[in-house]
């Protein structure tokens, strides 16, 4: 079933270039340019492409859930330097040539060269000027269908990539075509905005070409190797939650209006814990599921490391065969906030406790494994309740919009408690409500630190923008967690004082500024 997401010989380039600084294309791929003859070769490129995303997620939860009020590095008075490291990114003081930063920027840049070389070959140009995408006349022998298909997936893939980068980084390298050596070191930073255009050139494109049929009728039709492929569906809720980052407010609600009404996706709501069943390696790819990155257990080289790696440190066999590495903890800020009623809890926190040792780990990664680092289960990256979430937040405090937010909260066993406009009864209540849903909703898949983002440009009313949140948590958890780092201590005010407006961003990885001969490239403030 998963077979399409091998890492296939012709795309290893993929893997090599990993400890490369992004602005190099090693002169061994220039060739690769011109390998694309068919269809057939543009889908093994493709699959390349989407077998990637598997090396950028490895270091994406440190870039978003360690660093909001989710997550914490598991032992706080560890002093090895890849925990150290890992501790620098959840207090916000991370080195400009922290490991993890440049390994997750070159690992996304490095897809971003091979996505770029498939479209190359398929003569879909990005202009810069006009913010779109021209149709040049490509030498490759493939119908008229399959290139609409395929070359959505590509610029979905791609869009995909730099939402995250520009969330992330800020500004960074605008590169939408094959580039040399010579070429790439004389290219500088390009503006948030530029960036943008690219993102929703790309998006809007995927979403006029990609495959439109309904989920059951593309499930039926993509069963097998095609299935959990980026559609038309798919590219409408990325690029909605691009207008919403934007503060386009008008021009999601119609996308997500349009998905609600006619994709034929829902929210899983059958059997006796449908929260746990979105995720289990039984369902896969179920309605609720728009995009995931897939992973394949027994020994191919494509299992899920998720298990281990979250699984408590020392836990031996009692979580997960092979023990676990300890990263992501959950905080009990977020334990706290669960209603007792709240199904979600007890499919996304585990506890682990020996001793005076208690852990809360991220459950719905997590499932048995015969190999270490061999999972089966996917991470989903879009899903049904981010569409209708978004709606409520895009539309702002109304009934229908509350009700938008008790569909989720229903699944979740709290149907006996809605929300309504008598206990939420303002623009701030509702902000507040809404963050919080999210929050439970989606702990642990890599939604939080960009929702604490987005929800100040969308939600100033709320109670807290993402700086006094940040701080919250930390005094929250400060005497259980923070206090017990290693000597020197930090104290409170000194941690809360790490957050700032500027630290939100990452740096840009130091060796890409020191690696360039010909350019000053900007660091990011505050770095």
């Amino acid at each position: 079933m998963k077979n399409s997401y091998k890492l296939l010989f012709a795309c290893m380039f993929i893997l090599a270039s990993c400890n490369k600084n992004i602005e190099r294309l090693p002169q061994n791929n220039v060739s690769i340019e011109n390998y694309y003859n068919n269809t057939s070769e543009i889908q093994t490129s493709l699959n390349g492409c989407y077998g990637a995303l598997r090396n950028t997620l490895i270091e994406e939860w440190q870039m978003t859930e360690l660093r909001s009020d989710n997550s914490i590095m598991g032992n706080s008075g560890s002093t090895s330097i890849p925990n150290r490291e890992k501790s620098d990114l959840d207090l916000f003081i991370p080195s400009t040539s922290l490991t993890a930063i440049y390994t997750y920027w070159s690992s996304v840049y490095s897809n971003i060269r091979n996505i770029n070389t498939l479209l190359n070959s398929l003569e879909l140009n990005y202009d810069p000027a006009a913010g779109t995408l021209v149709k040049g006349n490509t030498t490759v022998v493939i119908s008229d269908n399959d290139y609409k298909n395929l070359s959505a997936q590509a610029t979905f893939l791609r869009a995909y990539h730099y939402f995250n980068l520009v969330r992330l980084y800020g500004g960074v390298f605008l590169v939408h075509e094959p580039i040399n050596g010579e070429q790439a070191i004389a290219m500088n930073r390009s503006s948030v905005s530029d960036i943008y255009k690219l993102i929703v050139a790309d998006l809007q494109y995927a979403a006029a070409n990609g495959i439109s049929l309904n989920y059951a009728s593309f499930a039926a039709s993509n069963s097998g190797t095609n299935l959990g492929k980026v559609n038309a569906w798919t590219a409408k809720a990325l690029l909605a939650k691009v207008y919403l980052t934007q503060n386009k407010k008008a021009e999601a609600i119609v996308l997500l209006n349009d998905i609600i009404a006619n994709s034929g996706y829902g929210l899983v709501t059958a059997g006796a814990a449908p929260y746990a069943d979105i995720f289990s390696i039984s369902n896969e790819m179920n309605r609720e599921i728009l995009f995931a990155v897939r992973y394949k257990a027994g020994g191919l080289g494509i299992g899920s490391p998720w298990p281990n790696n979250f699984a408590p440190e020392l836990s031996g066999t009692a979580i997960v065969n092979g023990d676990g590495n300890g990263f992501n903890n959950g905080t009990t800020e977020l334990e706290g906030l669960y209603a007792t009623a709240d199904t979600r809890k007890a499919a996304t926190l585990g506890v682990w406790s020996t001793g005076n040792n208690r852990r809360l780990y991220p459950k719905k990664h997590i499932t048995s494994v015969t190999l270490t680092n061999d999972g089966e289960n996917d991470w989903v990256v879009l899903r049904y309740a981010d569409v209708i979430l978004m709606l409520a937040e895009a539309q702002g405090y109304s009934a229908a919009s509350l009700s938008l937010v008790n569909q989720t909260r229903s699944r979740a066993g709290l149907s006996s408690n809605p929300l309504t406009i008598v206990n939420v009864p303002n623009d701030k209540a509702f902000a507040d409500s809404l963050s919080r849903e999210r929050r439970l909703e989606f702990a642990f898949e890599n939604h939080r630190w960009f929702d604490l983002l987005r929800f100040d440009v969308t939600m100033p009313q709320q109670s807290e923008n993402t700086v006094a949140r940040l701080k919250s948590n930390f005094a929250f958890m400060f005497t259980s967690h923070y206090s017990r780092y290693p000597s020197p201590a930090p104290t409170l005010v000194t941690i809360q004082g790490y957050v700032t407006n500027d630290k939100l961003l990452l740096p840009i990885p130091q060796r890409e500024i020191d690696n360039n001969t010909k350019l000053v490239i900007p660091q990011n403030p505050g770095y």
